[in-house]
């Protein structure tokens, strides 16, 4: 995959996080206290995964062609554990 559409891949997996973060947000404000707290630490968990990403994706788009070449392999699989780890703690809140 080139590194265009690897970057247009990860900024799709990222707005569809913080799209899932908002439904959270939306749902810890109308919980309970007592699960509110719960909410809100899975919510700053999302956060900092979501953060990491946004953090590879600026990585990825400053890279020139040839370190993109050489990093590739990695980005990929960081991503992936990245985007299981962020599915992983959303399935705790279903």
């Amino acid at each position: 995959m080139d590194r265009n559409a690897y970057v247009e891949k990860m900024k799709s997996s990222i707005d569809d996080w913080n799209s899932q973060i908002d439904k959270l947000q939306s749902d810890a404000e109308q919980a309970q206290s007592d699960a509110r707290a719960k909410y809100e630490k899975q919510l700053e968990e999302l956060r900092k995964q979501r953060d990491e990403a946004q953090a590879r994706l600026k990585e990825a788009q400053a890279a020139s062609e040839k370190a993109w070449e050489d990093l590739h392999k990695g980005y990929e699989a960081a991503w992936n554990n990245m985007s299981k780890a962020f599915q992983d703690a959303m399935k705790r809140f279903r």
